[in-house]
């Protein structure tokens, strides 16, 4: 009973006393508390901010900076238990790039007879000439003066020679006699192989029309090389007359040159390829080219499930001064790149089966400021003449071939043809041939500009290719093979088939391992972030919301305080400036109100009456004293209509 009296006091102390912390009373209180006394920035600004739209502005900050968290803890924790996922082996399909077969003679030597006749006479001769023999057989030299009672059109524009000793002389081949030679140039080989005597080198020269001074000398280590080189220049003269649609009849055809086809084990024929003409191996056909909105894809690897074709290259239509290979050309492109043959195609050779092997790498690199590639090559000041996505061999081909048009005046025949130009020939253009080898000789050596202009693509595609070779057909198979393969043919052919017509080529994936390879910058926004918020926490433990604190303070707050103060400061200098513009009277008038300094009053106490009344008046304005109190204002008037009580009683006595 004696301590109940301590413990009510006690417990109405507690009631009476603000009691805060885990121990507060209501809700509000303990987050109230919590806030002000939390590490975490934004709550306790919620709670000490002024104003409705900056304590608005930090509880959105707050809610932004919880949800951001519990995104990125959802991602890592899902990243964590989606690890064992990523180690599994997948098996996916992958798209058959498209397959381009050309046979490497472009046209039919049996269907260009009234074109080339008279090219391949001048050639024989030559060889008859130089050598001793024509169409194989040993022969006695032609002579001179035979050459000459024919006419040859095609060495007057292109005059083969013989020089001797490496000296300035040559011999003329047709007309026989030596002259001297003036050349700035001498190309396309610096060792040279005799060619007949033992100092004989074999070349032409080109001359600048309008100017005979202006010649290029061309020397080859080989008479072979030197004929074909020669036999080429007047083969694209003549091709560059003949229109398109009547060199395409001049070429093989689908039924031509596909004798049989499979693809992923399935049958296929000539509907599968499309057309398409090459202005130096005449028709090609391009398997899977997508042309009809449909890529074909594999599912499984090795050679069965690939493409697989049997080629009739049927050599005895072949022409044998414009090449000396037997065979065709194959390359594995993407259905939007532009099938470079002549530069990186793969040759396939007749009697033999050849596989090739593929594996498929997908590039990419970073453009700007990380490398000097090109997304779409619309950056790039040179026309894309042909129609396919941009790649640096496109570039320079089309940059060559607009520096061939404009210094040249015609376009080179090999490469597609510009807007408003026309293949170059020597009829029309007859100082085309030295113009066009001197400005490749200027490309070669990259005086053109094109390799300084044109870029890498920054995306690519790439068919790592593994050949490998078979005899084909077996001896033991050969005999029915060919026969089943004459009979298949018969509706078309005349002849028993021979194995070095045919060529038996195999494309395929080795695996679906499909390879990417791509750059990734070293330094990104998110590892910039985490390295200021690092060095952040660890030496101010200060995080985001901390940083946008310190902006209010330091930046808005201050800034507004010391606006503030301008302003402030600046409205008294106004309103001092209004007064000083106002009358002299209204000064006096003002002053005589307000009280003066008195420059004798130097003490910090306040002056008592005796002492004010002794002070001096101001030297250079002296002002009236002050006037002695009117006393009737001290008498005193009550607000009482009647007087009290008590006073009248004092007052009687």
């Amino acid at each position: 009973g004696a301590t109940a009296p301590g413990k009510k006091i006690t417990a109405r102390i507690k009631r009476t006393l603000p009691v805060k912390g885990p121990q507060a009373p209501t809700l509000s209180e303990l987050m109230r508390w919590y806030c002000l006394n939390t590490n975490t920035h934004g709550c306790r600004r919620i709670v000490v901010s002024r104003g409705r739209l900056r304590r608005f502005i930090w509880i959105l900050l707050t809610l932004s900076a919880v949800g951001l968290i519990l995104w990125q803890c959802a991602e890592l924790l899902m990243n964590y238990y989606s690890a064992s996922v990523s180690v599994t082996v997948q098996f996916q399909k992958l798209p058959f790039p498209a397959v381009t077969i050309c046979n490497i003679n472009p046209y039919k030597y049996s269907s260009m007879t009234d074109y080339l006749s008279e090219l391949d006479k001048e050639t024989k001769k030559a060889l008859e000439t130089f050598y001793g023999f024509s169409e194989g057989k040993s022969k006695v030299r032609r002579s001179v003066d035979e050459w000459n009672s024919t006419g040859s059109d095609f060495f007057k524009q292109i005059p083969l020679l013989k020089f001797e000793d490496f000296s300035k002389t040559a011999t003329d081949l047709r007309s026989g006699q030596k002259r001297k030679i003036e050349g700035s140039v001498f190309h396309k080989d610096s060792s040279i192989v005799n060619s007949g005597d033992s100092n004989d080198i074999i070349g032409f020269q080109l001359c600048d029309a309008n100017n005979s001074s202006e010649c290029a000398l061309y020397t080859f280590s080989s008479g072979v090389n030197a004929i074909q080189e020669w036999y080429k220049l007047h083969y694209m003269n003549i091709m560059a007359q003949i229109p398109l649609e009547t060199k395409e009849k001049l070429s093989y055809s689908a039924d031509d040159l596909l004798l049989t086809c499979f693809f992923d084990g399935l049958s296929c024929d000539k509907r599968h390829f499309t057309l398409f003409h090459h202005p130096l191996h005449g028709n090609c056909y391009t398997f899977n080219s997508g042309e009809n909105g449909t890529i074909l894809s594999t599912s499984t690897g090795g050679s069965e499930y690939g493409l697989q074709v049997v080629l009739y290259i049927d050599e005895a239509d072949y022409n044998p001064f414009l090449v000396t290979s037997t065979g065709a050309k194959i390359i594995v492109h993407d259905q939007n790149e532009y099938p470079f043959i002549e530069d990186i195609g793969t040759e396939i050779e007749t009697a033999a089966a050849t596989s090739i092997g593929m594996h498929f790498t997908r590039s990419r690199k970073l453009s700007k400021p990380y490398s000097d590639c090109t997304e779409t090559g619309a950056d790039i000041p040179v026309e894309n003449l042909y129609n396919k996505s941009y790649s640096l061999q496109i570039c320079l081909h089309s940059c060559f071939q607009k520096a061939m048009v404009d210094s040249c005046g015609c376009a080179q025949y090999a490469q597609p043809l510009p807007a408003g130009a026309e293949y170059c020939n020597y009829k029309k253009n007859p100082n085309w041939m030295y113009c066009y080898y001197r400005l490749h000789e200027k490309f070669v050596k990259e005086q053109l500009g094109c390799q300084q202009i044109c870029k890498d693509a920054c995306s690519f595609k790439e068919w790592a290719l593994t050949t490998s070779i078979a005899q084909w057909p077996s001896t033991v198979s050969e005999d029915w093979m060919l026969r089943v393969l004459s009979w298949d043919k018969g509706q078309k052919i005349n002849k028993k088939l021979n194995k070095t017509d045919l060529a038996n080529l195999m494309v395929f994936y080795k695996d679906l391992n499909e390879r990417f390879i791509s750059e990734n910058p070293a330094n990104t926004l998110v590892i910039l972030l985490s390295n200021f918020g690092g060095q952040l926490g660890l030496w101010m433990s200060c995080s985001v919301v901390c940083v946008i604190e310190i902006i209010e303070v330091f930046f808005i707050d201050s800034l507004f305080i010391v606006m503030r103060r301008q302003w402030q400061k600046a409205k008294k200098w106004w309103n001092d400036q209004k007064r000083d513009r106002s009358g002299k009277t209204q000064q006096g008038s003002d002053l005589e109100r307000q009280g003066h300094n008195n420059p004798v009053c130097i003490d910090e106490d306040l002056p008592t009456f005796n002492t004010a009344l002794r002070l001096p008046l101001p030297q250079d304005n002296p002002l009236p004293r002050t006037p002695p109190p009117n006393y009737s204002t001290l008498r005193l008037e009550t607000a009482f209509t009647e007087q009290l009580p008590d006073t009248l009683e004092v007052g009687q006595h």
